[in-house]
């Protein structure tokens, strides 16, 4: 028997987070109704004249989570200045800087570039007519990375815009406009965007309604990820374009006990269990491997050298691999990048990175 894979369709409304806890009490719900995306009556003033705001590297699917499970990853990401500008035409976004990595290759243009398209997004939601507003990003992640590199964008310009008129939306509104953003370069998923906006673990169970829930990792144990990035572009479309367009049922029944067990493993803290779901993908990472030199000897070098797991982070073409202290991470890492020249003929870099918990935020 097989399964037709069918892309997520656009959502028209938007369902309260559900928040996971590893403790034995009943999940708590915000809310069992989904309410519609709101376009506020009244436009709201800017509350501040400049905003700065943050928004982390993501680490989409985690092995069998296709599309549903991303998280965030601390102390990478992109930055976007957003400023009060009586200079830009009222209720437009005008983008005066790209700086950093790889801004040469990215537009000026809000309506092709991801933190243009969200910004414009929530300047719809806000309703504002009477405020121009400049923009400039600082890419601190490349293109087609495998790390959320468009996401980033938009999350950052998603809460910079949100935050200087007051914060009105909700993480799961914001989450809405980094999808428009998402459509436009690489496809209709969440599983980079709404880590970035929200942090931690997040599983999308829906897109019609749009719904996200918070899988909590406990906050007294220690993830860390080794994120190893070749030299070598791997563009989500092209690599989307490889998967297959059906599945047989053991295959599909494999891949779904596996995400439940990362679920499981993520909320229980279990790090072994963690890794060894992340590591057994038998749908999505299969077709993606081949096309990324040295990959499949980089995941054996990795759980070779101590590392709970390994996969392709997001549509690659950086591999991730899960440890529990810095120190592992270091020894990985360099396993890891080793791999990739001795198999691959790639040049690599490594870091080691915590999971970020709390996602795109202001920073000034």
């Amino acid at each position: 028997m097989a399964i037709c894979y069918q892309a997520p369709v656009k959502p028209i409304c938007v369902r309260p987070t559900t928040t996971f806890s590893s403790t034995p009490k009943p999940q708590s719900l915000r809310c069992n109704l989904s309410v519609p995306i709101r376009t506020l009556v009244s436009e709201p003033e800017p509350v501040l004249t400049s905003v700065k705001a943050f928004a982390p590297a993501t680490v989409a699917n985690l092995g069998p989570g296709f599309d549903f499970l991303g998280c965030a990853v601390d102390g990478l990401g992109d930055f976007v200045s957003l400023s009060v500008d009586p200079n830009v035409h009222p209720g437009q976004i005008s983008i005066a800087h790209i700086t950093g990595d790889a801004s040469g290759k990215l537009s000026k243009n809000p309506n092709w570039n991801c933190a243009g398209i969200a910004a414009i997004e929530v300047m719809k939601m806000l309703g504002i007519r009477s405020v121009g507003l400049s923009l400039s990003l600082h890419k601190g992640l490349p293109l087609g990375s495998g790390l959320g590199s468009s996401a980033a964008s938009a999350a950052a310009a998603a809460v910079a815009v949100n935050e200087i008129f007051g914060g009105r939306l909700r993480p799961e509104e914001l989450v809405l406009a980094g999808l428009k953003s998402e459509e436009r370069v690489s496809g209709y998923h969440a599983d980079n965007v709404a880590p970035a906006i929200m942090g931690g673990f997040i599983l999308i169970r829906n897109y019609e309604p749009l719904e996200l829930m918070r899988l909590n990792f406990p906050a007294e144990k220690d993830l860390f990820f080794v994120l190893v990035s070749p030299d070598f572009e791997a563009p989500t479309k092209k690599m989307r374009a490889a998967l297959p367009r059906e599945i047989g049922m053991a295959h599909h029944v494999w891949n779904c006990s596996q995400a439940g067990a990362l679920v499981a493993s993520v909320l229980q803290g279990d790090l072994v269990g963690l890794g060894k779901a992340l590591s057994s993908d038998k749908i999505v990472e299969p077709r993606r491997a081949p096309l990324i030199p040295g990959m499949e000897a980089v995941k054996k070098a990795a759980i070779e050298a101590g590392a709970f797991g390994c996969t392709i982070s997001g549509a690659g073409p950086t591999a991730v691999a899960v440890v529990g202290s810095e120190e592992k991470g270091e020894w990985v890492g360099e396993k890891m990048v080793e791999a990739f020249w001795k198999e691959g003929n790639l040049k690599a870099v490594k870091a080691v990175k915590k999971l970020d918990r709390v996602g795109a935020r202001l920073v000034s």
